[in-house]
């Protein structure tokens, strides 16, 4: 038989006319595929479990390919191309967003994300994307057309219901814990997994903790606000996130320069306590609550994603509150504001004017300085009459601390006897208080006849708080404690500090305050009238004694989120 006979036997689905030798050779290629589909899993997954789960997702879409195209050369292939795309974009996001791919991505895509993870991406390499999916059609194409064997749907079908079986199984044995999503490993465990999970909690019980919708009985309590008249002129109000910032004394042994502790102290010389929804991870937990005043708990597993649901949907907020009573509203903010859709989100909470990495012309990551500098300028081309609201950003704590960033501002540190990691985690929030102190005063002689309200706060402890705080404890115990919201692990501080400015009202801020309570805080220290919706949140602090989404097992929180969504001010959810 010559090639070209052979050719269009191949091609008439003629193999038992070939040779025995020939009939052989038709397992090769489908062999081929499933050992480059294994060797690609073995070494985008670590452990047994993680295999394991990997293998049930990899024959669960496979199946479903079977089922529907029949071809199993053609579903290996296909199932091969689009599990090595997960693994390829999820290291891609993690490279630059620190978390690798979950289901949530699948179920929201938002234009800024996308253009995030993009813009990575520089026109070379665009271009060599684009070759590789024409490469892959025309490969599947041919798969089409060469592939010899039939599988029966009944059978595929079978195979894909015992691999989502197994899937569910394994998913809710052991559900997808809080910190692995930041591992970068594991992508297409991690991604079923979350698939499985994800999809149950949102069939279950929504994105959003709240109340059942009550009946229509006219207005919602939390509408009808009258005009903000502030009794007096209001300061200047500066909000400043301190990355992975807390004070370090808490924990045993850890030897720190004199002075150290006077950074985290407020103007009337209390040391106050900050209680956030993150240990050693996400800012932007702190960023949704401070800015709305509500709780990212409220998402369960979807909280990780909470900005990106909350962009256009969740209306009420600090910056809000402050535009109503006047004040033009800016965050700097120290990457991309596509990350996270933070721009998108941001704005929908009341800020006007979000300047980004791109827009400062900041490296990454800049010491704080440069962001106090950037503060200065901002309010140098406000409108004279008008007071100013600004969420600052400082990046230089940020982690990781194997490494000494800008050594050259540092000149006169001598390490302090702590481990290398501890001794750098020191060092940079000295250059932090250094660079505050600096500001502080700049702002004192720059704008002699203004009034200035600053709270600084640590949005999360640093990575390496947990065995810190607990050294006798193995990280199964820790991980134990993380999950049980142990508030040791997510206290951080808050500081208030003022220019020229004496606190209307410091009755809410409390020695130990949760996140969502900062912005009731702030507007009651620069002496400005609440709207309705933060009268109520006072009713709640004060009612539960400071505590916010753990009063009453969670109670005040869907009741106050479903009077939110009852005055429009949470859309959607």
């Amino acid at each position: 038989m010559s090639l070209l006979e052979l050719t269009r036997a191949y091609g008439r689905r003629a193999w038992p006319q070939a040779g025995t030798a020939w009939r052989q050779l038709r397992y090769v290629p489908l062999t081929v595929l499933y050992l480059a589909a294994l060797a690609l899993l073995y070494t985008s997954e670590y452990g047994v479990f993680a295999m394991t789960l990997a293998l049930l997702a990899f024959a669960f879409l496979n199946g479903v390919l079977l089922t529907v195209l029949r071809r199993p050369m053609l579903a290996v292939t296909l199932a091969l191309a689009l599990v090595g795309s997960l693994v390829v974009l999820s290291r891609l996001k993690f490279d630059v967003s620190w978390m690798t791919i979950g289901f949530f991505d699948v179920l929201i895509v938002d234009r800024e994300t996308a253009s995030f993870l993009m813009s990575t991406f520089s026109q070379q390499r665009q271009t060599i994307i684009f070759a590789g999916l024409l490469a892959l059609l025309l490969l599947l194409v041919l798969v089409w057309w060469f592939d010899p064997f039939r599988v029966r749907r009944r059978v595929a079908a079978s195979v894909a219901a015992v691999s989502l079986a197994g899937m569910m199984a394994m998913s809710f044995t052991v559900p997808e814990q809080p910190w692995e999503p930041f591992q970068g490993v594991n992508h297409l465990s991690n991604f079923a997994r979350s698939g499985v999970t994800g999809i149950t909690e949102l069939l279950t019980r929504g994105m959003l903790d709240s109340d059942p919708a009550a009946p229509a009985n006219g207005t919602s309590p939390l509408a009808g606000d009258s005009a903000c008249r502030p009794a007096r002129k209001p300061p200047h109000i500066i909000m400043v996130l301190d990355e992975s910032s807390f004070d370090i004394t808490a924990a045993p042994g850890i030897r720190v320069p004199p002075g150290y502790r006077q950074h985290f102290r407020s103007f009337d010389g209390k040391w106050r306590s900050f209680v956030v929804e993150a240990s050693g991870g996400p800012t932007w937990y702190a960023e949704y609550s401070v800015l709305t005043g509500l709780s990212a708990r409220s998402f369960g597993r979807f909280k990780f994603f909470v900005t990106r649901i909350a962009a256009d949907r969740v209306a009420r907020g600090l910056p809000q509150a402050l535009r109503r009573c006047g004040y033009q509203t800016a965050t700097l903010y120290p990457v991309s504001g596509a990350f996270l859709s933070a721009k998108k989100f941001q704005t929908t909470t009341g800020i006007e004017r979000f300047i980004d990495q791109q827009d400062m012309k900041a490296s990454d990551p800049e010491p704080d300085r440069f962001y106090f500098d950037q503060a200065v300028r901002t309010l140098q081309r406000k409108p004279a009459d008008q007071p100013m609201f600004m969420f600052v950003y400082v990046a230089a704590n940020h982690f990781p601390w194997t490494w000494s960033y800008r050594p050259d501002l540092t000149p006169e540190w001598r390490g302090i006897g702590n481990a290398p990691e501890v001794d750098e985690y020191i060092r940079r929030q000295t250059m932090s208080a250094r660079d505050y102190a600096e500001f502080r005063a700049r702002l004192a002689r720059e704008f002699p006849g203004e009034s200035f309200l600053i709270v600084r706060f640590g949005d999360h402890q640093p990575q390496i708080s947990a065995r810190l705080l607990d050294p006798n404890l193995d990280d199964a115990a820790i991980a134990q404690r993380v999950m049980e919201f142990d508030p040791r692990y997510f206290s951080t501080y808050y500081a208030i500090d003022t220019i020229n400015f004496d606190p209307v009202d410091l009755s809410s801020a409390r020695d130990v305050l949760e996140a969502p309570y900062l912005p009731l805080v702030i507007q009651e220290a620069a002496g400005l009238p609440l709207d309705a919706s933060f009268v109520e949140q006072k009713r709640i602090l004060q009612r539960c004694d400071g505590a916010f989404y753990g009063c009453r097992d969670g109670a005040e929180v869907r009741r106050f989120n479903r009077l939110l969504i009852d005055a429009g001010l949470i859309k959607g959810l």
